[in-house]
């Protein structure tokens, strides 16, 4: 009966977040809307199929520990060394004032100092998830307003992984005094320390090794499995040998294959694992939620949704101006910012599971959620007309500008993502590659080669050419290549499984990209020219035009006779 009331819980639970996903990308709302709707339908305070809340939040626990390996892949200090200056400063500050705030709203409504603390870290947290997908749609993720964005989740991600592990240090089964705060943060840190010399360090030189030798199998199984693997097994050790969060070990565990050779396969063919745990992690937070309980608090809400949507965004946009950078950044950073995600839940979980927060906390998250998260693609639009506003009021912002300092050029520049004027994705790197490759860039064309031989990859580096390890058919890995940037597309092996998918993958994500493509038989022309390729070689056809030509030599033909033959073997066998 157990199993049964698995899989009915397994299955009730996605299809029914599949229905409202889908429903909330037509109105075009995030999907994870639609999951924490999902939750309330199939949850126990609505009538109609109820799922095993149990179940759903055993394996929400998995949605976490991947959700948090995800984070931990897509973590570049790069990044964040690049908008330091903003996004460091700016997140801090963000953080410490809206938790105050929230402290000061909820505390007047009889919560406890504890519960107010642990709620107002938690509705900080804007949505990595949402606020990536808003600033894609609105093609401002590789612009500067983006990359500090990218910069400034980033340190809200770290802030929020060390409450992850501090919070239960503090407010534990155990009461601690005054005088045992340090010792408990030293121990904390002792533990962190342990735990991450032992991931990055020893785990940085056998996790790549593993991946190395699973890869050389060519089984794409025996990979996936192995990812799962080490984002469990070291989140379990984490937990069972370090004494912290599951989250932590994830996290580092994530970071570690994300430094390595392998994280765009890791990302693109282990990970979408991770998109199905987390829609159950999502759906099993609104399934917490009681509409009637709701409206007992609509003063709360009200307060809580103002929080985010206005003091947020003042306060985001005020940080931004007086570090110095323009209006329009200020403007588009703080309208990207009026949600809270996948990050809020988490440490609402922790705080529910240590008896800090109760039943209407968790209802409150997914209210706000739902609220917030469905108006943030709807408030990120008012950034054009308000931009255009403040271009008309020249002498007030001059005014402003004046008494603020202006950022310097550097740092301008280090907000600036590399967009080339010339670049070629190309797939495949054998002789016809080689070929390719040399030929471009004798002609000052920056190549990307996507290649699935790790060595050849890592010889390319060495040699100081872009190269990405993974597979072609995959959107990450051609957007880790730069096709959105390209101006074209080689498809060079005649072998490649899936060309007809990666062109259309490709076509999607770069409309006005120039698409080559190479196949190994005739009949494979037409369904690549429907894909979109605008040129394609077939071997069958180039060597039936080799071999006419020259039979054609060898019996005398006249160079009018060859062309034309050439032209009709051409027109029969290629189109």
């Amino acid at each position: 009966m157990h199993d049964y009331d698995f899989i009915l819980t397994l299955a009730g639970a996605l299809t029914v977040a599949l229905a409202f996903g889908y429903l909330s990308q037509l109105l075009r709302l995030s999907p994870i809307v639609g999951y924490l709707v999902a939750g309330i339908v199939v949850g126990p305070h609505t009538p109609g199929f109820d799922a095993d809340q149990e179940l759903a939040e055993q394996m929400a626990e998995v949605g976490v520990i991947l959700l948090m390996f995800g984070v931990g892949m897509h973590f570049k200090l790069s990044e964040l060394l690049a908008v330091r200056r903003i996004a460091v400063p700016g997140a801090l500050i963000q953080g410490t004032v809206i938790t105050l705030v929230t402290m000061m709203i909820v505390r007047s409504f009889g919560w406890s100092f504890a519960a107010s603390l642990v709620f107002g870290m938690s509705i900080c947290v804007a949505s990595t998830v949402v606020l990536t997908r808003v600033l894609t749609d609105a093609n401002q993720l590789h612009t500067s307003v983006g990359h500090i964005a990218i910069g400034w989740l980033i340190v809200q991600d770290i802030l929020a992984v060390l409450a992850l592990v501090l919070l239960p240090e503090f407010f534990g089964k155990e009461t601690l005094s005054a005088w045992k705060v340090p010792t408990v943060v030293g121990i904390a840190a002792l533990k962190m320390g342990g735990l991450t010399v032992a991931v990055l360090i020893i785990g940085g030189k056998v996790v790549p090794w593993l991946l190395k030798n699973v890869a050389a199998t060519k089984s794409r199984e025996l990979f996936t499995l192995t990812i799962l693997v080490v984002a469990l097994g070291i989140a379990v050790g984490s937990s069972m040998f370090f004494g912290v969060s599951m989250a932590l070990g994830a996290f580092l565990a994530g970071m570690v294959v994300g430094r390595s050779d392998f994280s765009v396969r890791a990302a693109t063919e282990a990970l979408p694992m991770r998109d199905a745990f987390a829609v159950l992690f999502f759906v099993s937070v609104g399934m917490l939620f009681d509409p009637a309980l709701l409206w007992k608090k609509p003063l709360l809400l009200a307060c809580l949704v103002g929080i985010i949507l206005f003091v947020t965004p003042t306060l985001v946009f005020l940080v931004v101006l007086v570090r110095g950078y323009p209006v329009r950044t200020a403007i588009g950073l703080a309208l990207a910012m009026t949600e809270i995600g996948e990050f809020s839940f988490i440490l609402g979980g922790l705080g529910k599971k240590l008896g800090i927060l109760d039943e209407q906390a968790i209802q409150l998250f997914v209210a706000i959620a739902i609220i917030t998260i469905s108006l943030n693609p709807m408030i990120y639009r008012l950034e054009e007309p308000l931009a255009r506003w403040a271009a008309r009021k020249p002498r007030l912002w001059q005014r402003l500008n004046r008494c603020l300092q202006t950022v310097d050029e550097k740092s301008l520049q280090e907000t600036k993502i590399e967009n080339p004027l010339f670049l070629a994705v190309i797939i495949g790197y054998g002789p016809v590659g080689r070929t390719l490759t040399r030929l471009l860039q004798e002609n000052k064309v920056e190549v990307s080669i996507v290649e699935l031989n790790i060595d050849t990859v890592r010889f390319l580096k060495r040699e100081g050419i872009r190269a990405v390890y993974g597979d072609a058919t995959h959107p990450d890995t051609l957007k880790e290549a730069g096709i959105e940037e390209a101006g074209s597309l080689i498809l060079s092996s005649s072998g490649m499984q899936g060309s007809a998918e990666t062109i259309r993958i490709a076509r999607e994500m770069n409309p006005d990209i120039r698409i080559l493509a190479r196949s190994g038989y005739v009949r494979e022309l037409t369904s690549l020219r429907k894909a979109g390729a605008e040129n394609v070689f077939s071997g069958e056809g180039e060597v039936a035009l080799a071999l006419t030509e020259a039979i054609l030599l060898c019996i005398g033909a006249t160079p009018e006779q060859i062309d034309r033959e050439r032209e009709r073997v051409r027109a029969e066998l290629i189109g």
